[in-house]
């Protein structure tokens, strides 16, 4: 009777194997499917960001943003000479193996750190958010239809911009996407983490923000050098 019980077991333990075998192997094959689809849409210059939603301005906010955006001083750097240069240096050589052109990386990076300080944001902040919305990808699209390196929403032209703006243009794109994380900061009073969370349309939840900030501590982080 015990032997009996024994093979029963046996018997059971066998199937329960075999079925849990084929759901991860289902699962791995879903998986895999699912890996393939997005490396092709990545491939197509798609990216994968939130929505930031749309939402009603005050007269005063509106009419601010609207000012910021269409100031058309020439992208410089802002601040010490000698420190700027470092810093220009040092984020060159980080951001080469994904901008090959130097001219093309020094307009990019001379633009972040323009649009940023003039805005009041952090330029590594920036770069940590372009990093994780859009890879550094000029003509990335969200499947939100989110566009451009800090993935901005198209109905942001309609509310502080004018028609003939292109959110796939350099400083285009980083202007409107400092000016609205300076709005979403201000909204939430400083704080990092919700403004963060508003800009990729996901307040409430801590995976975006805690995304750009890991990756702000790991890639993008810098600190000026000591002068003598």
């Amino acid at each position: 009777m015990r032997l009996k019980r024994m093979v029963s077991q046996t018997r059971s333990m066998t199937i329960v194997t075999t079925t849990s075998s084929r759901v991860f192997a289902s699962w791995s094959f879903r998986m895999l499917r699912a890996f393939a689809a997005s490396a092709a849409l990545l491939s197509a210059g798609y990216a994968f960001a939130g929505a930031q939603a749309e939402e009603k301005l005050s007269a005063s906010v509106q009419t601010s943003m609207a000012s910021a955006i269409a100031d058309r001083a020439a992208p410089r750097l802002i601040g010490d000479v000698h420190e700027t240069q470092a810093w220009l240096a040092e984020m060159s050589a980080r951001l080469a193996s994904r901008m090959k052109d130097n001219e093309q990386r020094r307009e990019f990076l001379v633009t972040v750190q323009y649009e940023a300080s003039r805005a009041g944001l952090d330029p590594q902040l920036v770069l940590a958010v372009i990093n994780h919305e859009s890879a550094f990808r000029k003509y990335a699209i969200s499947s939100a239809s989110a566009r451009g390196y800090m993935q901005v929403m198209p109905f942001w032209v309609r509310l502080i911009g004018t028609a003939d703006h292109n959110l796939f243009h350099l400083r285009t794109n980083l202007r409107y996407g400092c000016v609205i994380l300076r709005h979403y900061l201000d909204i939430e009073k400083g704080d990092v983490v919700r403004a963060l969370a508003r800009y990729n349309g996901s307040l409430g939840r801590f995976e975006y923000p805690n995304a750009v900030l890991g990756l702000l501590e790991s890639r993008w982080k810098w600190t000026p050098p000591k002068t003598p």
